[in-house]
């Protein structure tokens, strides 16, 4: 396999055929995760594309495994849900590489901004949150209840290596208080297959360019639960509203604008396992096992200090031994923790 970087990938692209070799480029690198090699490539003539390449060990201070193929199974859920959404929300697959574990995808149009960092600087847009409400209810709702989805994606290998282990197993391994609740969690999470599951639908995976709004790292993609999407997501701008505790309310709205066009996209849809109740009760446990796995899992955040690190443990706790029936209870809740 030959490894791409900044330094080769013009000249991967010239000996591929997949660029003129008489067309200069630009390559520069993409802070995507940290699972991939991901290079924006620019040439002076033609549109840009950003290559896309799979690594075996994960760029993090603990050990941190994966099959390098999972990279198909992104191009898979890409090309399966590009048309579901509008055009540019997802990127279209130019050409993939199986040999090398790469492929070519459209890039985001220049001086898009990752939301992550715009949400970690303070500005809590809910027109964003809104909108990604609406794309993930779309994806579930158009995909819930296909058997032949189900088998396409129904290998959950890579899912388990990339969240179940480092995230969940993590946690149970810290906490002993926690473990029982993890394991029925993880049990009754893979006795729902219902839909496909993006299950990295978080703000470092949505680009903003302007008015258009980018869904990027689908190699988690699965048919399984849809409260695990849910929790994964609320959890990130939880975490950010505790970042931000002073303007707590802004971000607590974003959460309650994200799962208001969600719950919207989803009516009609006559399935026990997104009767809203019932998916509210399983997301509150996969939002405190995502949370929790953020401060003591293999991949933790690096924006909370200690004291606000202990909130999240003493939150998610009592989110397990006892989840609020209602979405607002359980924002009052975490909003009087901060202020004790």
């Amino acid at each position: 396999m030959i490894e791409i970087d900044v330094s080769n990938v013009v000249q991967y692209l010239h000996d591929a055929g997949r660029l003129d070799r008489q067309t200069k480029a630009r390559a520069e690198l993409l802070a995507w995760g940290v699972s991939n090699v991901v290079l924006r490539v620019t040439p002076e003539i033609g549109e840009p594309l950003v290559i896309k390449q799979s690594r075996g060990q994960l760029r993090t201070k603990d050990p941190w495994f994966s099959r390098l193929d999972r990279i198909w199974r992104e191009v898979d859920v890409m090309q399966c849900l590009e048309p579901l959404l509008p055009s540019g929300v997802i990127p279209r697959v130019l050409f993939e590489d199986r040999e090398n574990y790469l492929f070519g995808m459209e890039a985001a149009a220049a001086g898009h901004i990752v939301w992550k960092q715009l949400l970690l600087e303070g500005q809590a847009d809910a027109t964003i949150s809104s909108r990604l409400g609406t794309y993930l209810g779309t994806i579930h709702r158009q995909t819930a209840c296909k058997p032949e989805l189900q088998s396409r994606f129904g290998d959950t290998e890579v899912f388990v290596q990339l969240r179940v282990d480092p995230f969940y197993r993590r946690v149970a391994d810290v906490s002993r208080r926690a473990a029982p609740h993890i394991d029925r969690l993880i049990a009754e999470m893979f006795a729902h297959p219902v839909c496909l599951v993006h299950a990295d639908f978080s703000p470092k995976n949505v680009l903003i360019a302007d008015r258009q709004i980018v869904l990027v790292d689908f190699e988690t993609g699965h048919y399984g639960d849809p409260a695990f999407d849910l929790g994964f997501f609320l959890s990130h701008l939880l975490l950010k509203s505790i970042r931000h505790a002073e303007r707590f309310a802004e971000y607590a709205a974003l959460t309650v604008a994200f799962r208001k066009t969600y719950e919207e996209e989803l009516a009609g849809l006559h399935q026990r396992a997104f009767a809203p109740a019932e998916l509210l009760r399983r997301t509150t446990g996969h939002l405190a096992g995502c949370m929790w796995a953020r401060i003591d899992g293999t991949s933790k955040i690096d924006y909370l200090q200690e004291p606000e690190r202990q909130v999240v443990r003493d939150f998610c706790q009592g989110l397990f031994g006892d989840p609020p029936a209602e979405w607002d209870h359980l924002l009052q809740r975490l909003n009087a923790m901060l202020d004790s």
